[in-house]
């Protein structure tokens, strides 16, 4: 397995690993729910270094993505970041990421860790002239920065006024004394940064920080407590919820599919899809009887199968239940009655409208 630069301090603080996506990872450290609690309530600091970089970059740099990505690439400017899918012809999604606006034609691709090659090579078969794709993962250690206190927190080690870094923005700045980029991204709904640097830098980028943050309940945290995280917001997860047999719109993604702004790869098969609504869309539930759905588990309705379960755990917030599912699309509506079959028992439930939290 592959590991991050931050390997051997998960060990040291006792971390449970695990295999993620090829990578040797955290799971949790003291416990999922008092992780998860931390980040909602205080702050919780998670090693992301397994997430792919990919530089594009030149001449054509704009236009070549504007024909990769769903989104609107004209929406960005130097310090913007977008999310987007990308996705094959027939609108299936090959991953969603982010993209950073470094300068004009220079644009920083963040994907998911399982599909940097795949990425990579679907990016390079479609670039035009005069321009370039890099694969920098190597030259990146990530850390992400969770919870009501971070500002605080990174506000200790850092110059720049974080309270001007709203949203989906990025600057190119210092944390500790190294140079980084800092973003106003997460992936847990609450307030948090993103920071990239050498991967050089990674122990004493997570030692300053778990020092400024000792006052203010900073928490290591792992994988475990971010899927948690990620599924009381309702956010989808590449591999769970969303992959190459899944299109933005059963995704509930559809505000990712800019069909106005011209050409590019799967809108034909998009637009189609968008005139004639979709059979199945990813919907929220809760369990209202006893029970814990979990990916795969098959979905009922007055004896029917109408879906599958694609994520499924306890919430640590509402104390309940919850999990995404594909559903035929007369199951939609919120107050919906379903069932999900948990091994040999039928276990009911009621679709909801996202996010949980």
């Amino acid at each position: 397995m592959k590991k991050t630069p931050l390997n051997q301090i998960h060990k040291d603080l006792g971390a449970k690993m695990t295999d993620f996506g090829g990578w040797e990872m955290p799971v949790e450290y003291t416990g999922i729910i008092e992780e998860h609690q931390a980040v909602r309530n205080q702050c919780g600091l998670f090693d992301v270094s397994h997430m792919g970089e990919i530089l594009v970059s030149g001449e054509n740099a704009a236009k070549s993505l504007q024909k990769i990505i769903t989104n609107d690439l004209q929406k960005l400017e130097p310090g913007k970041i977008i999310y987007t899918p990308i996705c094959k012809p027939d609108g299936g999604i090959i991953d969603d990421l982010l993209v950073y606006c470094l300068q004009e034609d220079q644009y920083l691709m963040v994907v998911n860790a399982s599909n940097i090659e795949k990425d990579f090579k679907w990016i390079n078969e479609h670039l035009l002239s005069k321009t370039k794709a890099e694969n920098l993962s190597d030259k990146y250690a990530m850390l992400a920065l969770q919870g009501p206190e971070s500002k605080k927190i990174l506000t200790q080690l850092t110059d720049i006024d974080l309270n001007s870094l709203d949203y989906y923005r990025f600057r190119q700045a210092k944390a500790a004394g190294i140079g980084m980029i800092i973003s106003r991204t997460g992936y847990t709904g609450e307030l948090g940064f993103e920071l990239y640097f050498e991967p050089e830098a990674a122990k004493k980028i997570w030692d300053r920080l778990m020092e400024a943050g000792s006052d203010s309940g900073l928490k290591a945290c792992g994988l475990g407590a971010r899927d948690t995280l990620r599924l009381e917001k309702a956010y989808p997860l590449y591999g769970n919820d969303i992959d190459e047999t899944t299109n933005p719109y059963q995704a509930g993604l559809s505000w990712t599919a800019a069909l106005d702004k011209g050409d590019f790869i799967g809108r034909e098969k998009l637009i189609e899809i968008e005139k004639n609504c979709c059979q199945r869309k990813l919907c929220p539930f809760k369990i209202t009887g006893r029970g814990m759905a979990r990916h795969g588990y098959e979905v009922y309705a007055e004896s029917e199968k109408i879906g599958e379960v694609t994520s499924g755990s306890y919430s640590p917030t509402l104390a309940e239940s919850i999990g995404l599912a594909y559903l035929k699309d007369e199951y939609t509506e919120p107050g919906t009655e379903i069932e999900i079959k948990v091994r040999k028992r039928m276990v009911k439930a009621e679709v909801l409208k996202g996010p949980f939290v």
